[in-house]
C-alpha cells in the first residue's frame, strides 16, 4: 500500500489530516481486495469446532501416516504423518478423537482398538474445541507449516489434531469411490513391488502418478470367502514366480501398511492385504461391523445433549443427539415407550458419576419420542434425536454435555477399570494424564 511508504515528517500535515489520509488509502485498498480472495482465506483458516455444533468435513485439514500408538480407553493416540521429507525420521504425533469422531476399518465403523498399529490412516482434524481440556498437547496454529528439519521436511506436525474422521485405505477408497489398480508385479522369493494408481472407480480422471508398493510373503490376499497367500498366486499362475509381470490396470481395494525399506527409498509404504472382488472386501466390512455392534453393545451409545427440561424433585425430559457413523440396527433399537439408561461421560467418552460400572449411578427412565431429522446428517451426527424421561437426573446431563445412553434390550455389562473415571465431579481427571506424549 502507498501510505505505508509515506512518514508525516515527509508530508508535513497535522496529524489530524495524516490520520484521515492513511485511513482513506486503508479503506480503498480494502475495498479493492477480491472478496472471493478473501472468503478462500477464510476457508482455508483452520477450523475449530463449536459445542453443539457439528464441524463440516471440508473446513477439516486431512493428511494421512501410520498408526504408531494407541491409547483406545482414551479415544487418543499418535501417527507418524507422512510429509515431504524421510518418513523414518519423523515423530510420532499425537492425536485425540472428538466425542463425535468416527474410526471406520475395512469399510466398517470401528474402535481405535481395532486397528492394528503400523496401519496407514487418512485423518481429518481440527484444532482443539477446548484446548483447555484437550487429551493431547496443544500446539501452536502454524505448527504444520513449519519446517521439521533433519531431513523431515514441513506439515508433519499439524495444529489440527483433534479428529473428526479416522479412516484406513480401503474404508478411504470406499467412501470417495476410489479404487487401486494394478499396473506391473515384479517379484523374488514371494516378494516384491507392486506398480498401482489410485483412480476413481468409475473413470474419467486425468492422469495419476504411478505408485509403487512392497509386499511379502505375510501380504493376505482376499478373493470372494478365500484367504490366500502370495505362493497360491504363484502356484495358479496368476503372478510368476520370479520377474515382471502386466497386471493390466486390475481393480482392487488395498490395505496399506510401512515398513523400513533397505534401499534408500524413505517413504515408500507397504501392502499388508489385496482384496480382489467386491464379495471379500464386504466380506471384511461384516466382521468389523459385527466386532463393533457387540462393542457399542457394552459400552453404550454416545450422544451428547441438547436441552433439558427439569421437573420437580430430580425429574427431568432430556433431548439428545445420538452420534452417527454407527450401523443401522443399533439406532433401530432406540424405540419410542422402552426403558433406558443415560449416564455421563467425559470429552474421551470415558463413564463418570459411578465406581462400579455405568449403570451405578446412570438415570434410569423412559424413551418418549424418537425424531428423525429430514435430509442428509452432518458426519459424527446420525440425525436421530430422542427425548429421555427420568425422574433422578444426575449432575453431568446438562446441555452441551457427552452422554452415553443405553437401551433396555442391550446387555448391561461391566466396563474395565481404565473406562471409567473414580470422581464423576472432576471431569479433568485422565487415565493417563497428556504427559505419556513425548515432547520432541
Amino acid at each position: 500500500m502507498k501510505s505505508l511508504f509515506l512518514t508525516r515528517s515527509s508530508l508535513l500535515v497535522p496529524a489530524s489530516l495524516f490520520a484521515i489520509v492513511c485511513s482513506s488509502d486503508l479503506r480503498s485498498n480494502a475495498a479493492d481486495e477480491d472478496p472471493r480472495a478473501t472468503n478462500a482465506k477464510q476457508e482455508n483458516a483452520p477450523f475449530r469446532p463449536e459445542v453443539g455444533k457439528f464441524p463440516p468435513l471440508e473446513r477439516a485439514h486431512s493428511y494421512r501416516g501410520e498408526l504408531i500408538f494407541v491409547d483406545h480407553a482414551n479415544r487418543r493416540g499418535s501417527i507418524r504423518v507422512q510429509g515431504s521429507g524421510m518418513f523414518f525420521r519423523n515423530d510420532p504425533h499425537p492425536f485425540a478423537m472428538l466425542p463425535y469422531g468416527i474410526v471406520r476399518y475395512h469399510g466398517a465403523p470401528a474402535d481405535l482398538r481395532d486397528v492394528p498399529l503400523g496401519t496407514v490412516m487418512h485423518v481429518h482434524a481440527f484444532l482443539p474445541p477446548d484446548p483447555k481440556i484437550s487429551a493431547v498437547p496443544v500446539l501452536p496454529v502454524n505448527s504444520g507449516k513449519q519446517d521439521a528439519n533433519h531431513n523431515r521436511g514441513a506439515g508433519i506436525f499439524p495444529a489440527e489434531n483433534h479428529v473428526l474422521l479416522l479412516e484406513d485405505e480401503p474404508s478411504h477408497c470406499m467412501r470417495e469411490g476410489l479404487t487401486w489398480k494394478l499396473k506391473e508385479v515384479e517379484i523374488k522369493n514371494n516378494a516384491g513391488m507392486i506398480s498401482a494408481t489410485r483412480e476413481p472407480k468409475k473413470g474419467g480422471a486425468s492422469k495419476v502418478a504411478e505408485e509403487k508398493m512392497t509386499f511379502d510373503a505375510a501380504t493376505r490376499v482376499w478373493r470372494g470367502r478365500e484367504c490366500l497367500g502370495i505362493e497360491d498366486l504363484i502356484t495358479e499362475g496368476v503372478w510368476p514366480t520370479e520377474g515382471k509381470k502386466s497386471l493390466g490396470g486390475q481393480g482392487v481395494w488395498l490395505g496399506i501398511t510401512w515398513k523400513p525399506t533397505p534401499d534408500g527409498i524413505f517413504t515408500r509404504f507397504h501392502i499388508s492385504d489385496i482384496w480382489f472382488d467386491e464379495a471379500a472386501m464386504q466380506r471384511a466390512a461384516h466382521n468389523q461391523n459385527e466386532v463393533h455392534k457387540t462393542f457399542i453393545h457394552s459400552r453404550w451409545m454416545a450422544a451428547w445433549i441438547d436441552h433439558v427440561e427439569y421437573g420437580k424433585f430430580g425429574r427431568a425430559t432430556v433431548t439428545a443427539t445420538l452420534f452417527g457413523g454407527m450401523d443401522a440396527s443399533l439406532y433401530a433399537d432406540f424405540q419410542k415407550g422402552t426403558s433406558a439408561m443415560m449416564n455421563a461421560v467425559e470429552n474421551t467418552l470415558k463413564h463418570t458419576h459411578g465406581a462400579y460400572g455405568p449403570a451405578h449411578m446412570a438415570s434410569r427412565g423412559s424413551i418418549l419420542e424418537v425424531i428423525k431429522s429430514s435430509g442428509e446428517a452432518p458426519l459424527g451426527s446420525s440425525g436421530i434425536q430422542i427425548r429421555f424421561e427420568t425422574d433422578l437426573i444426575i449432575e453431568g446431563i446438562r446441555p452441551g454435555r457427552i452422554v452415553r445412553v443405553r437401551p433396555a434390550i442391550w446387555p448391561q455389562a461391566q466396563v474395565p477399570r481404565e473406562e471409567y473415571l473414580n470422581d464423576g465431579a472432576n471431569t479433568e481427571e485422565r487415565f493417563p494424564t497428556p504427559a505419556i506424549f513425548p515432547k520432541y
